[in-house]
């Protein structure tokens, strides 16, 4: 089973250790594009704030983001699952996890990057501030820069099990499943259920989606479940007391859609 997540806006930052060892990344084969996007970013972020700011999307309150990012050859560097914050890591709760998920976590997880393009949650890198909607003078749109180096790492990565793709729009732009694949993806989306007049009323959440999402892959990783298709993955899920309901692709070569419908958000 191969999870795929999104980063989080928000990086945490601080604590000691030594600087970015660029070559003990997960997925090698992306070290060429991943040095061309650290010394683009870099640059930008060495010279003129005002620029950096504006490609990177900042605000004046954020303007400390430049300087983070100006330093990222000797900034510390910790594990990818304690640097990335947010709703869906607070409720996926890496660190509370036992041993035999943790381990199943760092096997399973993979978190993709506009910096790195993806990382495993066990590889050391340092925060930094770098969406994959933004356009790099030298790069262009990172989303269209990733996709000839993901496509050529990530059939081998997803081995021959179920592909999990829980990420965001932006950053699947950088990877699309296709073929044999593509037919062992699952993506999910997460609809709240209300009674309204005696009548039920769906509707697709955003922030409790990140947080229902955390909480779907913490539960798998607990039970220590490792499906191996779609199929599997609806039944482990109803086993584990989500409310599935799953589309099966009408033509071979196409990722299964999933609906997790909640009655509360939390």
């Amino acid at each position: 089973m191969l999870v795929l997540l999104p980063p989080s806006e928000g990086k945490a930052a601080g604590g000691s250790g030594a600087p970015l060892k660029p070559e003990t990344l997960s997925l090698p084969g992306l070290a060429a594009a991943r040095a061309a996007v650290l010394e683009e970013l870099v640059e930008l972020c060495v010279g003129d704030e005002l620029k950096a700011r504006e490609v990177l999307g900042l605000s004046e309150g954020l303007r400390g983001e430049v300087a983070k990012n100006a330093e990222l050859r000797t900034a510390v560097a910790r594990p990818a699952g304690e640097i990335y914050t947010g709703v869906l890591y607070d409720a996926l709760g890496l660190s509370t996890l036992t041993p035999a998920a943790a381990s199943l976590a760092a096997e399973s997880l993979l978190v993709f990057s506009g910096l790195w393009g993806a990382v495993g949650i066990a590889d050391r890198i340092p925060s930094y501030r770098c969406s994959m909607g933004v356009k790099l003078p030298g790069l262009g749109a990172l989303g269209a820069f990733w996709r000839e180096p993901m496509a050529s790492v990530m059939p081998e990565a997803a081995g021959q099990g179920l592909v999990l793709d829980l990420r965001s729009s932006a950053y699947a732009s950088a990877w699309k499943p296709k073929g044999e694949v593509a037919g062992r993806t699952a993506t999910v989306r997460v609809l709240h259920s209300q009674m309204v007049d005696g009548v039920e009323k769906r509707s697709v959440v955003s922030h409790f989606n990140k947080a229902t999402k955390g909480r779907l892959v913490r539960d798998l990783l607990s039970a220590g479940a490792v499906p191996a298709s779609p199929a599997e993955l609806v039944t482990a899920l109803r086993d584990l007391g989500f409310t599935v309901e799953a589309e099966a692709p009408a033509k071979p070569g196409k990722a299964w859609s999933l609906d997790v419908v909640v009655t509360q958000i939390h």
